[in-house]
């Protein structure tokens, strides 16, 4: 029993011991890792006031020597609005700027240092900034969207969250079926290119990068060209980034909001070919709403667009349907004019045969004509005869009413005076449509369609080509 109380508070004690050399341990552990931290907090101290000792952020790198180069890139997030009235864009965005600067190449153990912002204070960084900005900003919610890295060498990276809006030149011409190119021009505000230059991280199409799914609502991105060159101006060369954002208009809300309804309202003023010509103030009340329509139409689709000096696509097509619907009101003045009989709806009196009641002035001039023939009735080229016959025995006035009114009907294929024999026949005679109305049935269709045509494949053709604006 003695033995085996020995062993138990021997285990014990071994138990006691180990655990109190881990405590031990323990705690030196955290006393040396306290220690490092506050060593190494001291070490990045120190090197940061020694990169800035003796640094004049006044002075630009290799000042008197060679140009810093400033490698640019942007990260878009999104795009837009686009406006056609003030010619502006925006967009949101990431802009992205490393150059070299050797005064503040350091050693260590840390290859890039993650600094606060305050420290661009205290150094020297590219005065850069939009040729044709308008408004832009730096988010500044719930601190100024900044970031700084410095690494070994000297590189600095410096990045910024920026909402651009600029100028963007359009020629809308071809409006709503353009592609315009909005410009974006980056360099130094007061370094010529013998100081400072800029270059794209990555050349061509590829100079920006734009957030997966990123979507405009009046425009597909279908290009982002970028180049560098050199502009010269009074104070000097400046080196300078160009990138044109290639927009290309979708159609949808304008086929939607003006070409379909401007192509019922040509295709509803067609309907007075069809209404008999006796019905005059149905077809001019058909015409009038048309024209009134498509004037409206015609302000509505210049609502949004700046008040320029030549006529777009749009225009042409709504000057197109307008004088489609002009001219339905002169086609049938032509009819009103030539060959409608009476004014209104006007029946003609029947027997009880069925047959017409010729108006009292008819019966006397068939009389005078027929030279007591009552069975038959003239026909155009024996009225015409008869009123030169009697033209004579006639007052000057009514012969040339007579031959008027025979040599009219004869020229448009409606004859005004028929056998008896025919004039039963009454509903052609007098609710009859004209030879002029059964052509624009097909001549104003036909015309409508084939100009749609050529309109259409002129400006879809070529719809990707830009019209250029000069840049100021």
């Amino acid at each position: 029993m003695r033995k085996r109380c020995l062993s138990g508070v021997m285990d014990g004690a071994v138990y006691c011991l180990r655990l109190l050399l881990l405590l031990l341990l323990a705690g030196i552990h955290s006393s040396l890792a306290v220690i490092n931290a506050t060593e190494v907090h001291r070490n990045m101290t120190m090197l940061l006031d020694s990169l800035l000792d003796g640094y004049d952020s006044r002075l630009r790198p290799n000042f008197g020597g060679k140009a810093v180069e400033v490698v640019t890139d942007i990260y878009i997030r999104s795009m837009g609005p686009v406006s056609e009235q003030d010619m502006t864009y925006s967009m949101d965005c990431y802009f992205r700027q490393t150059w070299n600067d050797p005064r503040l190449t350091f050693n260590g153990t840390i290859p890039v240092l993650s600094l606060n912002i305050k420290m661009l204070e205290q150094m020297w960084k590219p005065d850069t900034y939009f040729y044709n900005g308008k408004k832009s900003y730096l988010h500044e919610i719930t601190t100024p969207n900044k970031l700084l890295r410095i690494k070994q060498d000297g590189t600095i990276v410096y990045s910024m969250r920026l909402t651009i809006k600029a100028d963007c030149p359009m020629n809308l011409k071809k409006f709503p079926m353009d592609t315009q190119a909005c410009p974006l021009k980056i360099g130094s505000y007061g370094y010529t290119d013998s100081e400072v230059t800029y270059r794209w991280k990555i050349a061509g199409e590829n100079a920006i990068d734009i957030e997966p799914g990123m979507t405009m609502s009046q425009f597909d991105l279908v290009g982002t060209p970028a180049s560098n060159y050199t502009q010269h101006f009074k104070r000097g060369s400046f080196s300078m980034l160009l990138i044109r954002f290639k927009l290309r208009r979708h159609m949808g809300y304008f086929l939607i909001q003006v070409y379909v309804p401007c192509s019922l309202i040509v295709t509803l003023s067609w309907v007075g070919f069809w209404i008999n010509r006796e019905a005059t103030g149905d077809r001019i009340t058909l015409g009038i709403t048309a024209v009134l329509t498509m004037a409206f139409l015609g302000l509505e689709s210049r609502t949004d667009l700046p008040k320029v000096s030549y006529s777009t696509a749009l225009d042409y097509y709504v000057g197109l349907c307008s004088g489609f619907v002009f001219s339905t009101i002169f086609q049938f003045a032509g009819v009103h004019y030539f060959t409608k009989r009476g004014s209104g709806e006007v029946y003609p009196e029947l027997d009880s045969e069925g047959e017409v009641i010729p108006p009292p002035e008819e019966e006397e001039e068939v009389e005078e004509i027929s030279d007591g023939d009552d069975d038959i009735v003239p026909d155009p080229d024996k009225d015409c005869a008869a009123a030169k016959s009697n033209l004579a025995r006639s007052s000057v006035d009514e012969a040339a009413k007579t031959k008027k009114a025979s040599c009219f009907s004869r020229f448009l294929c409606q004859p005004r005076y028929q056998t008896a024999g025919s004039l039963s026949s009454s509903d052609e005679d007098f609710n009859s449509v004209s030879c002029i109305d059964r052509l624009s049935r097909i001549f104003w269709p036909l015309t409508f369609f084939l100009i749609n045509i050529s309109y259409w494949a002129t400006y879809l053709k070529n719809r990707d080509e830009i019209l250029d604006v000069e840049l100021n």
